[in-house]
Order: structure tokens, then C-alpha cells, then sequence
């Protein structure tokens, strides 16, 4: 598979070129060669995961790594080298699809949606960059080569976040991204150097005479650090802050991001050194799933009184990571059919969840095209008006819902299986939220959809425009991900999508009758009491319950003011109890004492300079006098 090297180039060499050369192309152009590259990225990427998942399994039944590139890039030790290279195992394919999926689904919908936006060229040129980014991620050969292409999508995610940089907003937002996952990459960083010191090695798979040694007595210390910097990329609580403010970019990347890019590194992380979880930090590992529970729990809490209907998906986005990181926290062992469920059941979602959350993100991105504001508050009735993004949104809503037969059942109901078999108590907690998840999504639904129609709405205003369908370029990526929506949980259908374990063991996916019928009756609850208060043109008891619970909804509406707590601990902890007095003690003391050699030395010279006056009669008089002096002295 030497041809698999053209998937990371192609798409640097489109950066490259709309990068240095965009400015001399029209809008159309630049986004044909964006697109066009983007395209031909996903069908090698097809290409890839065909050929791979049909070739022959090893003896024992396993799908094997292959490797058709490595090289030593930086070499420091006899066994400790940096390589780069790419690596082609079942996650790796597997992401594969859901990146090039995605990102060129994006590249057309931003046709229409970017039409006429200054910038166009250098839009797509940051496509480009942060799709090659994550594709360089996901099949490095080491966790090194990872650390490289981990700090590229986030630079990626800087300049697309930041793409409107003239509204203050969208740079406040890009810099919150940006500072939020430096503190969390830091973590990252210790844990790869300690890791490389202690396993002899950067590759995922440790040097067993390094770790015979002691050095699997420090791999537990390594690998949550590690996870410190998944969870700062997946915005797992408390560093969950950067994602909703990520909102301010173009909703195009709010799907890239969410969907297939930044977000999901996290997760493929923890998913990647599984094993290594398994064998020497079970621990840590647990420590994951609870993270994630709490980290669902408190994102769907806040997404069920948002009114902005992308800080809702944003919301949803980080509890459905949460889910993904409690899938993989809840394994006991390796094996799929013991303790490994979570493992199967965190991929599959990741990977259904990508492709209804970018059709969510899409959806929102169309509406908000057509009635230019994000606000439920400006929406209702768009049904009538938008009948191909109302039935795709649906879609979308009743998947992430968990409602069968629809991707997202299947993949949920996977977690909450891997759950119950962990602890009946992080079941029943993940099925709550699940519920919570159903209720969020079909507020936002009846908030857009139904209502009071938009245009009576606008009537009063006196705003006379009137909703509409997007164009073809933005109404197809809608139609295609719905497809895959309604068959990426059907094993026939999408069949790699359900042997993704560590080690290559082929999986078949399976519901457990009781959790699956349990979850659906919890959905369906959860929708009917959504319809019940949100469905109708008046929303009397939702009024009621805002009056009653005034404060609880106040504090979600406020994200529980972590914001806040954020900006005391910098502004009147760090920067004024703490950064405030090594600031004076930095300005009065060490400036004061090296100010104090400065004076000493300009006063000296100024006392001394007489002695280099340019006058020769003086030179020889004090050469003759020190001459005498010296020769009195030897006397």
C-alpha cells in the first residue's frame, strides 16, 4: 500500500499551493482544487480500508498492522529514535474513512455556504492543513510521531477558529482554544518524555527489558499525563472550556471539528494505547470513565437550556465524548468477550457519532443560512420552508436519540451494555444521560422546526425575508450523511465499523435485549416530554418550570459558571495574589540590583575615562612613570 503516502501529501500540497497561490485564483477555483483533493483523499482512503479489511487475517484470526512506511527521523540512542511512518491497523483505517468522510463532505457544503466570504482561498487552505493534520495522527507509527501532528490540528484549529479575525469574539475564542490545550499538551509532552525514558521506546509498544527494569512501575504516571492531553483535545471537564466559544468559526468547521477532527483525537489516544492502559494502568483507565461520566453529565445539563442552537451541539458534542472516553474506561481487559465490550463500543460510536454530528452541525449551518442568526428565539416553522434540512436534522435528532434503527441505537447501546457489565450504577448514569440526550435534541428540533412559524415572526418586525432551502452544494452533504446516518450501525452494511479491537481480534457487534429495550423506552419518555413542552406554538410549562427552578436554569444557562471560575483563578489568583508580587519583586529587585551593576559600571568608566584621553604626552608620562615605579619595586 505505497500509494498510501499520497493521503497525507495531497492534501499538504493543496494547503501549500492555495496558501502561496490562492490570492492569484478565484473563489471557484481554489474550492475546486480544495474539493478535488479532498475527493480523491477520501477514495484512497476507501481504497485503503477495502483492501485492508479483505485481505487475509493472521493465523489466530487477527487483522494484522502494516507498516508501507518508517524511517528513522531523529535517532538518540541505539533503541530510542523518533520514526515517522504510517501505520494501517483496524482504528487507523477506520479513521481513515471518518476523516476524509467528513472533511470532503465539508469542502462541498462550504461552496455554498462560504460563497462571497472574504478569505475564500484561505479558508480552504486551512481545510487543507487540519485535515492532513488529523490524517497524520491517526496512522503515526509512534507516539512522538503523534505529538507532532497532534500540535499541527491544533494550530489548525487556531486559524480556522480565529477565521473571522476581525471580530474580536473569534480571536478571544482562537486564544481560548489555543491556551486551553497548550496547558493540556504540556501534560501530554512530560508523559511522552517519560514514557520514552522509562519504556525505552516512543513506539506503542514498550521495550519489555526496559519495563522489566522498573520501568512499567512509571508507565501509569506516563499515561495519565497522556490522557491530561486528550482530555484537554476532547474537552473532557474542567477543560472542557475552549469548545462552545469554538462556535465563533465558521459552522463548516464547527462540523470538522466536532465531527471527525479535534475533538476525537482524545479518544483515539486513550484508544490507542489501550493496550498499554490494560496491561499497566487499569487504574488510570477507570479514572477515564469517570472523568467522561461526569464530563456527559454536566454537558447535557447545560445543553438543555441553551438557546444557541450550535453551543447546543457543542454541548452535545462534549457529553457524546464523554460517552467514548467511559466506553473505553469501563474495560477490564483486552478481550472483547470478557471485559473489552467498552473498547469495540467507544470506535463504533466515534464513528457513527461523526457522521450525525456533522450532519447536525450542517443542518444548523443551513438554517442559520437561511434565517441569519443562531438563536431559537429568530426560528420556528422552518419546516415548511426548509423541508430537505427538517427531514435530514430529524434524522440526525432520532440517532443521536438512540432510536432504532438508526446508527446511533446501536452504537449507545453497545456503551451502555459495556457499562452495566462494568457497574450497574455507571449503566443506569449513562442511561440517564442518554435520556437527557434524547430531550436536548427534540427541544432543539421543535425549537427550529415547529413553533410559531418564523414568518409571522418576522411580520412583526417587520423583517420581510423569508426563509429558504440552501443550494444543492450545502442540501447534499445533508442528504449523504443522513444515509449513512440511517445504515452505519447495520453490520452488513458498514462491516468494519464493528471489528476494531486493540489487537486486531475480529468483533461482531451485539445488543444486549434488556439494556436495548430499556434504552428505547427511556428515549422515547425522553422525546414524548420534549414534544409535551417544546412542540406547540405557546411553551406554558416550560415557562413554569424556568419560574420554579429560576436558579438551576440561570446557573446551566451559565455553564455553571465555570467561565467564571476560570477567570478568577487567572485574574485575582494568578495574575493578582500570585503574579502581581514576583512582578514587583522582578521590577524593583532584580532590575533594581542588575540597574544598580549598570550605574556602577557608567560611573566607574565615567571616573576612568581621563586615562584614555587620545593625548600621547600623557601615555608616555604615565608609561615612564609606572616604569620607574616597577623598577623602584625590584630594587
Amino acid at each position: 500500500m505505497e500509494y498510501t503516502i499520497l493521503i497525507l501529501l495531497l492534501p499538504f500540497l493543496s494547503f501549500l499551493l492555495l496558501g502561496l497561490g490562492g490570492k492569484w485564483m478565484s473563489h471557484r477555483t481554489a474550492g475546486l482544487i480544495g474539493t478535488v483533493v479532498l475527493g480523491a483523499v477520501a477514495v484512497l482512503s476507501y481504497l485503503t480500508a477495502g483492501l485492508y479489511f479483505s485481505a487475509p487475517r493472521t493465523a489466530d484470526g487477527m487483522y494484522a498492522a502494516l507498516m508501507p512506511y518508517n524511517f528513522t527521523w531523529l535517532p538518540f540512542t541505539q533503541s530510542l529514535s523518533i520514526d515517522m511512518g504510517i501505520l494501517l491497523d483496524p482504528i487507523s483505517v477506520m479513521m481513515l474513512i471518518v476523516i476524509s468522510t467528513v472533511s470532503f463532505m465539508v469542502h462541498i457544503y462550504s461552496f455554498g455556504y462560504m460563497k462571497g466570504e472574504r478569505g475564500f482561498q484561505r479558508y480552504y487552505a486551512f481545510l487543507s492543513l487540519f485535515t492532513m493534520s488529523m490524517l497524520g495522527l491517526v496512522v503515526a507509527t509512534n507516539i512522538f510521531q503523534m505529538y507532532l501532528f497532534w500540535e499541527l490540528v491544533g494550530v489548525s484549529s487556531y486559524l480556522l477558529i480565529g477565521f473571522y479575525y476581525t471580530r474580536p469574539a473569534a480571536i478571544a475564542a482562537s486564544k481560548k482554544a489555543f491556551i486551553v490545550t497548550r496547558f493540556a499538551d504540556l501534560g501530554f509532552l512530560i508523559g511522552i518524555l517519560v514514557y520514552g525514558y522509562y519504556a525505552g521506546t516512543y513506539t506503542f509498544r514498550p521495550d519489555e527489558l526496559a519495563l522489566a527494569k522498573g520501568g512499567a512501575a512509571m508507565l501509569p504516571l506516563a499515561l495519565g499525563l497522556m490522557f491530561v492531553g486528550g482530555a484537554g483535545k476532547s474537552a473532557m471537564f474542567p477543560l472542557h472550556i475552549w469548545l462552545p466559544d469554538a462556535m465563533e468559526g465558521p459552522t463548516p468547521v464547527s462540523a470538522l471539528i466536532h465531527a471527525a477532527t479535534m475533538v476525537v483525537a482524545g479518544v483515539y489516544l486513550v484508544a490507542r494505547m489501550f493496550p498499554l492502559f490494560i496491561a499497566y494502568a487499569p487504574d488510570v483507565l477507570h479514572i477515564v470513565a469517570y472523568v467522561g461520566a461526569f464530563t456527559a453529565f454536566y454537558a447535557a445539563s447545560v445543553a438543555c437550556v441553551q438557546s444557541d442552537i450550535k453551543r447546543v451541539l457543542a454541548f452535545s458534542t462534549i457529553s457524546q465524548i464523554g460517552f467514548m472516553m467511559v466506553a473505553l474506561g469501563v474495560c477490564t481487559s483486552a478481550d472483547p468477550h470478557e471485559g473489552g465490550l467498552g473498547y469495540m463500543a467507544g470506535m463504533f460510536h466515534l464513528f457513527t457519532h461523526a457522521m450525525f454530528k456533522a450532519l447536525l452541525f450542517l443542518g444548523a449551518g443551513s438554517i442559520i443560512h437561511a434565517v441569519h442568526s443562531n438563536e431559537m428565539s429568530a426560528m420556528g416553522g422552518l419546516r415548511r420552508y426548509m423541508p430537505v434540512t427538517h427531514a435530514t436534522f430529524l434524522i440526525a435528532c432520532l440517532a443521536i436519540a438512540g432510536i432504532p434503527p438508526f446508527s446511533g441505537f446501536f452504537s449507545k447501546d453497545e456503551i451502555l451494555t459495556a457499562c452495566f457489565h462494568f457497574s450497574p450504577v455507571m449503566g443506569w448514569i449513562l442511561t440517564v444521560i442518554a435520556g437527557m440526550t434524547a430531550f436536548y435534541m427534540f427541544r432543539l428540533y421543535y425549537g427550529i422546526f415547529w413553533g410559531t412559524d418564523v414568518a409571522l415572526k418576522r411580520k412583526s418586525t417587520g423583517d420581510g425575508h423569508t426563509p429558504h432551502e440552501s443550494p444543492l452544494a450545502m442540501t447534499f452533504p445533508l442528504m449523504f450523511l443522513a444515509v449513512v446516518t440511517i445504515v452505519a450501525g447495520w453490520q452488513f452494511v458498514l462491516p468494519f465499523g464493528h471489528f476494531i479491537s486493540a489487537d486486531g481480534t475480529a468483533y461482531d457487534i451485539h445488543l444486549d435485549g434488556g439494556v436495548a429495550g430499556t434504552s428505547i423506552v427511556v428515549a422515547v419518555a425522553a422525546i414524548a416530554l420534549a414534544t409535551y413542552i417544546y412542540a406547540g406554538s405557546r411553551q406554558p410549562v416550560a415557562e413554569a418550570l424556568c419560574r420554579r427552578f429560576h436558579g438551576l436554569w440561570t446557573a446551566a444557562y451559565h455553564r455553571f459558571y465555570m467561565d467564571e471560575v476560570y477567570q478568577f483563578v487567572t485574574h485575582r489568583i494568578i495574575f493578582g495574589c500570585i503574579s502581581k508580587p514576583i512582578a514587583w519583586w522582578d521590577r524593583h529587585v532584580i532590575d533594581g540590583f542588575f540597574n544598580f551593576l549598570a550605574w556602577g559600571a557608567d560611573a566607574t568608566s565615567d571616573e576612568i575615562r581621563g586615562l584614555q584621553s587620545g593625548h600621547i604626552q600623557q601615555y608616555t608620562f604615565v608609561f615612564l612613570l609606572g616604569t620607574l615605579v616597577l623598577i623602584l619595586l625590584l630594587l
